[in-house]
């Protein structure tokens, strides 16, 4: 699948117009639709991006945010993905949006899998825009390279909505959207930072196996142009 590269000469540059960009899918999928779904991702390199996005004017009440994955942790904690949409996405006029957490709290991770499920369904799909990230290792929401589910997260025939992942190393189980719904989507993004992880996504952009670097999947699989938004 085609990719579309959107380079910035700097982080808070590039969380501008991936912003604006993020802004004018979903303006264009409401002035077909009522509602229109956007898939956010954690950890730390979409701050900025959700601090411009809450900025920007739009007919929030009609937006359904998720997550395309999150720590099995409470959202007391600082690495909790839902925490960091709620401090800086969920701000201002953003507060109107209506926000799908994928954590289910003093419920083990492989036992809420159908209460997730449940609330992935309430997200309209095809989704306006997935926008994902990509790791050091290769991996991109929570399809890391040697967690034993990864073959079920990347099933394009699976059934399944969502997966519970345990990753050696990571600190605490995770529950993540799978690829075929992730896919979904109008418009896909991969947002990253910094030399090394554009070599990272340089290398999934060449043949190879997915469960080297899962990021591939998305870059091959898609059925849409991926938009790759980087920054030095």
């Amino acid at each position: 699948m085609t990719q579309i590269w959107h380079e910035s000469p700097n982080r808070r540059e590039l969380a501008r117009e991936l912003a604006g960009f993020v802004t004018d899918r979903i303006a264009q999928t409401l002035l077909t639709r009522d509602r229109a779904g956007l898939v956010v991702s954690g950890g730390r390199t979409p701050v900025q991006f959700f601090d411009e996005l809450a900025s920007r004017t739009l007919p929030w009440s009609r937006v359904v945010i998720t997550l395309a994955d999150e720590r099995w942790v409470d959202e007391t904690s600082d690495r909790s993905n839902a925490r960091l949409v709620r401090e800086h996405l969920l701000q201002g006029a953003a507060t109107a949006a209506c926000f799908v957490p994928l954590h289910v709290a003093d419920v083990p991770h492989t036992a809420a899998r159908e209460a997730v499920r449940s609330r992935v369904e309430q997200v309209p799909r095809p989704f306006s825009v997935v926008v994902l990230g990509v790791g050091e290792d290769g991996h991109t929401a929570s399809f890391f390279p040697r967690a034993t589910e990864l073959a079920a997260c990347l099933d394009g025939d699976t059934p399944s909505t969502v997966v519970p992942v345990v990753q050696p190393g990571t600190g605490e189980p995770r529950m993540t959207l799978t690829l075929p719904v992730l896919l979904d989507a109008d418009a896909l993004v991969l947002h990253f930072e910094g030399e090394t992880k554009r070599d990272v996504v340089e290398r999934a952009l060449r043949p190879g196996p997915e469960s080297e670097l899962p990021a591939r999947a998305v870059l091959t699989r898609a059925k849409c142009p991926v938009h790759l938004f980087w920054s030095p």
